[in-house]
């Protein structure tokens, strides 16, 4: 079993700037810039026939490439938040993006949750009860007019998720250019 997703990766600028953001931020556990991606889809443990079958469904995929740009920050878990994130403003040809490989995922085998789509950048994670939050919503509005990119998005991935002690290692398998 492969534990998978799909995810856009970032250009090297646009990683710099969300790193300096997070060290801007009390983030028990940031997540390091190599790590930082817009995820599509998660496949969760998948097994490798299946994870085929995605693949060569992902590589039929054809759709114009398209610009994003990031803006803002949010939290995700309500009142006891367990990420800060990055935001990605509304954008169309996004959605088409997503839709296309969720849906293509899921014809291929793959379990791909039916949850709406939240496009976004994850910069920290904690723990139940771990974040200060006085502390966290002080700093978040000090940054909160922070924007990156706009940039080209050209294609996207498929990575393997190595779970470990000090967190994930993401190790990209293929790439999936848009025309």
């Amino acid at each position: 079993m492969i534990r998978a997703f799909a995810a856009i990766p970032l250009p090297d600028t646009v990683r710099a700037q969300l790193s300096a953001l997070s060290l801007m931020l009390p983030l028990p556990r940031p997540v390091p810039p190599e790590n930082m991606h817009v995820t599509l889809a998660f496949l969760g443990e998948v097994g490798e026939p299946v994870l085929e079958d995605i693949h060569i469904s992902w590589e039929a995929i054809r759709l114009p490439g398209f610009t994003l740009s990031v803006k803002g920050l949010g939290l995700f878990g309500g009142d006891r938040p367990r990420s800060v994130h990055a935001a990605i403003p509304p954008n169309p040809a996004l959605d088409r993006l997503q839709a296309k490989v969720a849906s293509a995922a899921r014809f291929a085998g793959g379990d791909v949750p039916g949850r709406k789509f939240v496009p976004h950048v994850t910069l920290g994670r904690f723990r139940p009860g771990e974040a200060d939050m006085m502390r966290l919503e002080h700093a978040m509005l000090n940054v909160a007019g922070f924007s990156a990119g706009p940039f080209e998005v050209t294609g996207f991935s498929l990575y393997r998720s190595h779970l470990g002690q000090r967190g994930p290692l993401y190790e990209e398998l293929a790439e999936y250019p848009l025309s």
